[in-house]
């Protein structure tokens, strides 16, 4: 089987990928390990994803937007960062970015489930589901693989879309920085009382981070950031404890709080590429940038790759040039890199500052918080930078 662009991991970075490749004259294989049922049904994870203005935009162009419900889309009007005990907050107001909101939250099952959606319409696109790879070599006269079902391929490019821990990126000889920050994520839907007012909270308190992204009524996704041995402690209590326990943790500012559905834990690891683009290869998503999830931009981070990737590819096919030309895919790594290398190390910066509890950096937090809330051009741009809208 020929074709030319094969896409490793049907994750929404794949999906999207493949969708912005397809009705230009290219073949497009797309490897998962998952079956179909899987794709189409996914589970819910737990995960809430904040999307910007420019990755609604992204997602509208696709045709993915139109395909997710409107009830499963909430507002994400305004932020506001909170440090320990104190009642004072940086409040980052999409107003600054002259915005009603900030961005929106979709939930990722929601999103892959359009994803899959939309490529399904797609006859360029075959989907090999429930396949691995055995067998990669890649050479300056193209890409070959063995399927884990024996099938065997030959492509012009390999992308890998298989996440952080990427099996493909490995197999490409490519390295990665992984920065495990040894904590656990643990992330659910809460009912609570009191009125979110469509703010998320990022909340550094001491010996745990919380997050809150509000969604539609009284009902927010809850994220808590704790050390593993206190995650499995608090991971054991009962449903009624456990939704005490977050009330306790959220200093009752939410009122009652009540839980919705499942819990659901995460590692805490970042991962950085070596590089982004190789022979014949090319890194999309989280296989190329995993970001600590503090600032809620990794999904945009990996969306935004794909459409560089794509726009690199697409411009060398209209121009006559090989998609695989080692100058074509450098040029996607190093604007990949220029956008998300210092954002990674921003992230990791913020991460250590904000989860460091001796008593100098605390101070230093409480700073920083009632520094920034005084200088309204910081603010703006934050605004602007979380909205992802230019001046």
């Amino acid at each position: 089987m020929k074709v030319d662009v094969v896409i490793v991991g049907a994750g929404p970075a794949g999906l999207c990928l493949a969708r912005s490749l397809s009705g230009q004259g290219l073949s497009i294989g797309l490897i998962e390990r998952q079956s179909c049922t899987e794709l189409a049904d996914p589970p819910l994870d737990g995960r809430e994803i904040a999307l910007t203005h420019a990755s609604q935009h992204i997602l509208e162009t696709l045709g993915l937007w139109q395909r997710v419900h409107g009830d499963e889309i909430a507002v994400l009007r305004d932020a506001q960062v909170l440090n320990g005990p104190s009642p004072y907050a940086l409040r980052i107001a999409a107003a600054a970015a002259g915005k009603q909101r900030l961005g929106c939250l979709v939930p990722n099952q929601a999103i892959r489930r359009a994803a899959y959606a939309a490529v399904q319409e797609c006859a360029d696109i075959e989907l090999l589901a429930e396949c691995t790879i055995n067998e990669l070599s890649c050479s300056a006269e193209g890409v070959a693989l063995r399927l884990s079902d024996g099938r065997r391929l030959q492509a012009r490019l390999i992308v890998a879309a298989d996440s952080r821990f990427s099996e493909t990126r490995r197999r490409l000889g490519i390295g990665a920085r992984m920065e495990d920050f040894g904590k656990t994520m643990l992330v659910c839907r809460m009912a609570h009382e009191r009125s979110h007012e469509q703010i998320a909270w990022e909340w550094f308190g001491y010996g745990q981070t919380l997050a809150l992204l509000p969604l539609n009524g009284n009902l927010a996704s809850a994220v808590l950031t704790l050390a593993p041995g206190h995650m499995n402690q608090v991971m054991s209590l009962d449903q009624q404890a456990f939704a005490r326990e977050m009330e306790r943790r959220f200093d009752g500012r939410l009122g009652r709080m009540e839980l919705v559905g499942e819990r659901t834990t995460y590692p805490l690891i970042g991962v950085y590429a070596e590089r982004f683009s190789g022979v014949r290869s090319a890194l999309v998503g989280d296989a190329a940038v995993g970001m600590h999830p503090v600032t809620a931009h990794g999904f945009n981070l990996g969306l935004q790759s794909q459409k560089r990737l794509a726009d690199s590819l697409l411009d060398a096919l209209h121009n006559g040039q090989d998609i695989g030309a080692p100058a074509v895919l450098q040029r996607y790594a190093r604007a990949q890199q220029r956008a998300s290398w210092p954002l990674y190390q921003a992230t990791s910066l913020l991460v250590r500052l904000y989860t460091d509890d001796r008593t100098p950096t605390r101070l230093l937090r409480n700073a920083g918080l009632r520094l920034a809330q005084n200088l309204p051009p910081f603010k703006a741009a934050l605004a602007r930078h979380l909205t992802q809208v230019s001046r």
